[in-house]
């Protein structure tokens, strides 16, 4: 088995400090590492953000869950990611998506193009990323970049976090990421009952095939994560899970079984990441960071720090 690693989501802070503190706060209570959205809402800046808590800490990872690939020409971020990753030690797992949130776009007046139309932008950007770091100079011309020769210089290689709950997507992550995540899927570009219904076991049990066949003789050498945005730790779990089924397009079974929940005493929630990597292959779990320190227990037992 793959050894367990999680992961806390932070959006925002009221400052430098407490950023620091949170970032710190998480490398103290066992957390592999501390990850950023990429939203144009309030929460902070993903590049300063990961700078600063790489700047706070020694050993806590700092990446991007997800870079959307619209916002920046790949060349440039390429370039910013390498000098985090030069100037951290290496402690940079980077993430990058096509960007599901239409409003996110609305914001910035560009098009909310079809799914197929930003993967394939995004497959043209995971080109010229690795290359760039692989070579310390990119040559390359596609349907929507074209990059000539632009020089750089070598760097360690970044790891490369891709993932969705599209097949389109979790094809091309099985094929280039050392990291797969596997989320509900956001066809809509919004929050919906879709994307719930989405989050049953079996609908994740359909993505890591399709991750499997793509991958080939690769999928042994990937780590598989799980985004789980709904987690509670509590000591009364069937009447929880039943109070949210009232208001949800899950079953209670369905609840109970999905990896998008974490409901339980801090016993039932450590079985269920126990099966669940048995079953999915997920040992590398992402927590909200609302429930970084109830959930620390959980993180010390099951990795052992």
């Amino acid at each position: 088995m793959t050894p367990f690693r999680f992961a806390t989501q932070a959006r925002t802070a009221a400052d430098a400090r407490q950023w620091r503190e949170k970032a710190r706060k998480a490398e103290d209570l066992g957390y592999s590492s501390l990850l950023v959205p990429d939203h144009l809402n309030d929460h902070w800046a993903p590049l300063v953000s990961l700078t600063i808590a790489a700047e706070a800490t020694s050993t806590l990872k700092v990446g991007s869950l997800m870079f959307n690939n619209d916002y920046r020409h790949p060349l440039q971020l390429a370039r910013e990611i390498a000098v985090l990753e030069n100037a951290s030690g290496g402690r940079v797992e980077f993430g990058i998506g096509a960007g599901w949130k239409d409003e996110d776009f609305t914001h910035l007046g560009l098009p909310f193009d079809a799914p197929g139309v930003r993967i394939g932008r995004l497959a043209e950007s995971v080109r010229i990323l690795k290359q760039f770091w692989a070579d310390g100079e990119v040559d390359f011309a596609g349907e929507h970049y074209t990059v000539r020769a632009a020089p750089g210089r070598p760097y360690a290689k970044v790891p490369l976090m891709l993932g969705g709950g599209g097949r389109r997507m979790l094809t091309l992550a099985a094929r280039e990421a050392d990291i797969v995540g596997f989320n509900a899927t956001a066809a809509s570009g919004t929050v919906d009952a879709d994307m719930i219904r989405s989050m049953t076991a079996a609908a994740y049990a359909e993505r890591v095939g399709w991750v499997r066949e793509a991958a080939g003789e690769r999928f042994a050498e990937l780590e598989l994560q799980c985004l789980t945005p709904i987690c509670q730790l509590v000591p009364d779990r069937a009447e929880t899970i039943e109070n949210i089924a009232k208001y949800s397009a899950l079953t209670p079974d369905e609840i109970a079984e999905s990896p998008a929940f974490l409901i339980g005493s801090a016993e039932e929630i450590g079985a269920d990441l126990e099966e669940r990597r048995e079953k999915f292959g997920f040992s590398y779990w992402v927590l909200p960071e609302a429930e970084m320190e109830r959930f620390a227990p959980i993180v010390e037992r099951l990795t052992g720090r």
